[in-house]
């Protein structure tokens, strides 16, 4: 970026709020943020079980959407409830108003009780082995609710050395994979 005499600066958007919901700008911002809420729009957070940090983002004002056109009953808008949309994405918003994004509500497991984070597991595979390509997935589990699956092309992936990840990085038990497939 100095290179070229430019600065970035991030923001965030979703097509339900054509475009722009957050963003940094030359006066105000912060690093590891999307900047803070853009005029004129409210947000709240919703908790969300098993995640102490943040909530569950939803945002209103005049530039969110009015409703959804549903296949299933053409020609019919369905309004957004009080007005409120739901973006379905984890976030933190500090003391100053700038919101850092967490992952995607539908990106965590809930293992007895508790939420982990997919992509945190996907980042410590990554860690672990740069050269692969990994996902991690939930299936369902009797006793815990959910558990993680990881899929990797890394041929030696085993749950020993993200057991030892995970403990390097302060993350708990949860985040090891229950089981680890290479595909």
């Amino acid at each position: 970026m100095e290179r070229y005499g430019i600065r970035i600066l991030e923001g965030y958007g979703v097509t339900e709020t054509a475009p722009v919901l957050a963003m940094n700008t030359p006066m105000a911002n912060r690093q590891g943020t999307v900047g803070r809420i853009s005029p004129l729009m409210q947000y709240r957070l919703d908790p969300v079980p098993g995640i102490e940090e943040g909530g569950r983002l939803s945002v209103k004002g005049p530039n969110v959407m009015i409703g959804y056109l549903r296949v299933e009953n053409p020609g019919v808008l369905e309004p957004l409830p009080d007005g409120w949309h739901d973006t379905g994405d984890i976030v933190t918003v500090d003391a100053q108003g700038f919101i850092a994004i967490k992952g995607r509500a539908k990106r965590f497991a809930k293992i007895a009780g508790e939420m982990v984070s997919l992509s945190a597991v996907e980042a410590m595979a990554s860690a672990l082995w740069p050269q692969a390509m990994s996902v991690a997935v939930t299936l369902p589990d009797q006793r815990k609710g959910e558990r993680i699956v990881l899929l990797t092309t890394e041929r030696n992936a085993d749950r020993a050395a993200m057991q030892r990840q995970a403990k390097s990085v302060g993350a708990s038990e949860l985040s090891v994979p229950a089981d680890i497939r290479v595909v």
